[in-house]
C-alpha cells in the first residue's frame, strides 16, 4: 500500500525550506516523528516518541470520507493527532498521562490565537528578563551540569519574567510563551542529547544558543506557523485532557468513531526520563528519583523502572483474568525472561515489565470497547520487542486482547524493520513496526 497525500502540504513562500517535502508519505515512515521536525506547529517542541503528522492527516482524510467525524487518541503525547484533526475539520479528544506533555499539547492547540501578540509578548519578556538581577538560588544538579552559568542565569531570568506576567496575560498567551521557554531549553544547553531525548552531560555541543536570542527567534517561528495554519486549516475542534488510557475516564460511551494512537512500546524506554531536563527546570522534580512519583506512576508500565517494586508480584500479575487470552504463551515468555536475567549484570526485571505491560494494555482495550462506537475503527502504531533476546509478539497479543474485549477482528500491517542498526549487539532478533487495525466494536455488556 502506498500512502499518498492528496495535496502538497506546503505551498506558501513563508516556508521555502519545506518545499522539498515529498508528496508521497512512505508507509514505513508513519511511525517516525522525524518529518514533524519541519512541519508548522508540530515542530514547536521536539518529542520523538510520536508518529508522522503527514500520515495522520492522510488517514483522517480517508476516514472522514467514510463518515467518521470523532477521533480519539488515548496516548496523545504532544498532540499530533489532535492538531491534524483540527486541521482536517474533525472533532478530537486526546488523553495523556504524562503531565508535562499535556502542557505542551495544550499550548500547541492555541495555534488559532492572535499571532501578532506572541512576538510582542516575547520581546516584552526578554526586556523584563534583562533588567532582573542575577540570582544566587540553589538549582538542581542536573541544571548545573547541563548549562554554562551565564546561560542558566538568563533562562532563570526568563522564567521569573514569565511568572510575573502569567496572571496578567490571557491563558493562550501565557501557555504559548511557556512553550517557547520549554522549547529552547535543549538548544541552549551545552551538553548532548541522545536520539530519544536522554540528556548526556558527558558530551558537549559545539554550538549553544543564547537564551534571549533563542526565545525571540522561537516566538517568531511559532507566530509564522500560526499565521500559516490560520490560512490553511479547517474548522475542527480538539481537546486535551490529562487522563489514563486504562480507564478513558470522562470519554462518553460510544463516542469515538475512529481511534488513532501509538501506545508505549514494550522496549524499556523511560518516557519519564526523556523529559527530566524540562521537569527539573520548571521545578516539577529535583532529582532522578523524583520521576517515579511525578510521572512514572501515571504511565503504562513499559519500562523496568516502573516495576522495580513489583518483582515479587509477577505471578499475581500473570494470573489476572484479563490475561487469560494470552495463556500459556505469556507466562512461558516471562519465565524465560526471569531465567535470562540471571545471566546479565543488570538483572533487569523484564519478566515483570512484560506481565505488567500486557495487563495495562488489556485494561486499555476494555476501556476502548466502552468508548468506541459500534463498528468503529482503531489504528495503533506499534512494534514488537525482544528484551534479552526473547521475542515478544506484541501485535499478536494485543490483537488477541482486543478480540477478548469485544472487538470483531484485527490485522497487522508491517511497515518497516527495526533493530537493524545494532547488529553487533548480543541478540539479533529481527523486529518490526507497523499498524495494528482493530475493527467492529460491539456494544459493551451491561
Amino acid at each position: 500500500m502506498r500512502a499518498v497525500v492528496q495535496e502538497r502540504y506546503f505551498s506558501d513562500t513563508l516556508f521555502p525550506e519545506l518545499e522539498s517535502l515529498p508528496v508521497e508519505v512512505r508507509p514505513e515512515r508513519s511511525g517516525t516523528f522525524a518529518d514533524n521536525l519541519s512541519l508548522p506547529v508540530h515542530r514547536w517542541f521536539r518529542y520523538p516518541a510520536g508518529f508522522s503528522a503527514l500520515w495522520v492527516r492522510q488517514l483522517l482524510q480517508r476516514e472522514q470520507s467514510q463518515g467518521r467525524r470523532r477521533v480519539l487518541d488515548p496516548f496523545c503525547g504532544t498532540g499530533t493527532v489532535l492538531l491534524e484533526a483540527e486541521y482536517t475539520g474533525l472533532e478530537a479528544l486526546g488523553l495523556e498521562a504524562h503531565p508535562f506533555l499535556v502542557q505542551v499539547a495544550r499550548a500547541k492547540l492555541h495555534w488559532r490565537a492572535d499571532a501578532s501578540l506572541l512576538p510582542r509578548a516575547a520581546a516584552e519578556l526578554v526586556a523584563m528578563a534583562r533588567e532582573l538581577p542575577a540570582t544566587v538560588e540553589e538549582v538542581p544538579e542536573l541544571l548545573v551540569r547541563c548549562y554554562q552559568p551565564e546561560t542558566l542565569q538568563k533562562l532563570i531570568q526568563l522564567q521569573r519574567a514569565w511568572l510575573e506576567q502569567v496572571l496578567v496575560w490571557p491563558a493562550a498567551l501565557s501557555e504559548l510563551t511557556w512553550l517557547v521557554l520549554a522549547a529552547i531549553l535543549r538548544p541552549c544547553s551545552s551538553v548532548g542529547t541522545a536520539q530519544w531525548q536522554y540528556v548526556l552531560p558527558s558530551k558537549t555541543k559545539a554550538q549553544v544558543a543564547d537564551p534571549f536570542d533563542a526565545f525571540l527567534a522561537r516566538s517568531e517561528l511559532m507566530a509564522d506557523d500560526m499565521r500559516y495554519w490560520q490560512r490553511q486549516a479547517r474548522s475542527g475542534k480538539a481537546e486535551i485532557r490529562q487522563g489514563d488510557a486504562r480507564t478513558c475516564e470522562g470519554v462518553p460511551a460510544g463516542w469515538a468513531e475512529l481511534v488513532v494512537t501509538s501506545p508505549p512500546y514494550a522496549n524499556n524506554y523511560d518516557y519519564a526520563d526523556a523529559t527530566r531536563l524540562e521537569l527539573c527546570f520548571f521545578g516539577e522534580i529535583e532529582r532522578w528519583r523524583d520521576l517515579q512519583q511525578a510521572v512514572r506512576c501515571h504511565l503504562i508500565r513499559s519500562c523496568t523502572q516502573h516495576v522495580s517494586n513489583l518483582v515479587k508480584e509477577t505471578n499475581s500479575l500473570l494470573a489476572d483474568p484479563l490475561l487469560s487470552p494470552l495463556q500459556p504463551e505469556l507466562p512461558a515468555v516471562c519465565a524465560r525472561l526471569e531465567q535470562e536475567r540471571l545471566q546479565h549484570g543488570g538483572r533487569k526485571a523484564y519478566h515483570t515489565m512484560i506481565a505488567a505491560y500486557f495487563l495495562d494494555m488489556a485494561r486499555c482495550w476494555q476501556a476502548l470497547r466502552r468508548v468506541t462506537a459500534t463498528g468503529g475503527l482503531i489504528c495503533l502504531v506499534i512494534g514488537d520487542s525482544a528484551p534479552y533476546g526473547v521475542h515478544v509478539p506484541v501485535e499478536e497479543w494485543l490483537g488477541r486482547l482486543a478480540l477478548a474485549s469485544g472487538f470483531r477482528s484485527w490485522r497487522f500491517e508491517p511497515l518497516r524493520a527495526r533493530n537493524v542498526k545494532w547488529q553487533n549487539r548480543k541478540h539479533r532478533v529481527p523486529l518490526h513496526e507497523g499498524l495494528l487495525w482493530v475493527e467492529g466494536a460491539t456494544p459493551p455488556v451491561g
